[in-house]
């Protein structure tokens, strides 16, 4: 299934008595790039989500941020350093006596000072809080993978719908293209005619009909629409996948605009040109597509 590289999925929920909330989003990149922010006090955990992440995304800009509450049943102890404490008073009542300022110190305002307090939280089970953040994960990663299948089915009817029409024009050329070829030898022959106009000069067919063959073989474009149209069958096949198929569906574009480009330099015909432009067109409309394309 075809799927976007652009999604987003989230999940708040509580487990073990802890509040968690993932949210994973992404955009285009041309390969897997993931970059997680989780609470300082738990980073053992980027390596496997990343994993995690990695083994259901081949391709992206992956952001993840994670946030994890305390547990209700955690217990933590206060302590106190009554060593700076002592040391924040002692300056205060410096400054008081020095400058002549009331000391109006509190334990309020004692306690803003950096590090007068520590806390030391209990030792946390790691593979249970591991646990419980991947089973986030994968809910908001089911949500997220969600999203990028919707955008890659639109943009499956999209591509689909381009290449249908793309395959109409070159219809439309491989049916015009022989007669330019006629066309080419009547206005020969009504140029010859005008300038041997009543002379007694008899017109050299086989000479008309090498130049014809020459010009017929100049702008003859049958190899490339055959391998324009088995482009485009490529194209649908790859977009039928239950496989990352972006990379490859690139390398199909550059070759149709190849063949699209060869078409262009050997028609001499307005009506084809015009044709081409639209190929064209329609093949850039595509390649702006699969640029999402996982």
């Amino acid at each position: 299934m075809i799927r976007s590289m652009t999604g987003f999925g989230r999940c708040d929920t509580e487990l073990g008595g802890r509040e968690i909330t993932v949210e994973i989003k992404s955009v285009n990149h041309r390969y897997f790039e993931f970059s997680c922010r989780t609470p300082r006090d738990y980073s053992f955990i980027d390596d496997k989500l990343k994993s995690f992440v990695g083994s259901r995304v081949s391709r992206g800009k992956i952001d993840m941020f994670v946030t994890i509450g305390a547990a209700e049943d955690t217990p933590a102890e206060v302590t106190v350093n009554h060593q700076l404490v002592s040391g924040y008073i002692s300056a205060m009542k410096e400054i008081s006596d020095t400058y002549g300022i009331e000391n109006d110190v509190t334990v309020c305002s004692l306690s803003r000072f950096p590090e007068v307090y520590t806390v030391h939280k209990a030792e946390e089970d790691e593979e249970k809080i591991t646990a419980d953040v991947l089973c986030a994960a994968q809910t908001a990663l089911d949500s997220f993978v969600a999203m990028r299948e919707a955008e890659g089915e639109k943009m499956k009817a999209d591509i689909l719908s381009r290449a249908s029409g793309i395959l109409d024009i070159v219809g439309e050329i491989e049916e015009r293209s022989p007669q330019t070829v006629k066309e080419y030898e009547q206005r020969l022959l009504d140029r010859i005619n005008q300038t041997l106009e009543g002379m007694s000069v008899e017109i050299d067919e086989q000479r008309i009909l090498t130049e014809v063959a020459v010009f017929a073989d100049k702008v003859a474009v049958a190899e490339e629409t055959v391998r324009l149209r088995s482009h485009l069958e490529q194209l649908e096949k790859f977009l039928e996948y239950d496989e990352p198929v972006g990379r490859k569906i690139d390398f199909i574009i550059q070759e149709m605009n190849r063949e699209a480009n060869t078409i262009g330099s050997k028609v001499q015909d307005a009506v084809l040109a015009h044709k081409v432009v639209d190929i064209k067109s329609e093949i850039e409309k595509i390649r702006e597509q699969v640029q999402n394309i996982e």
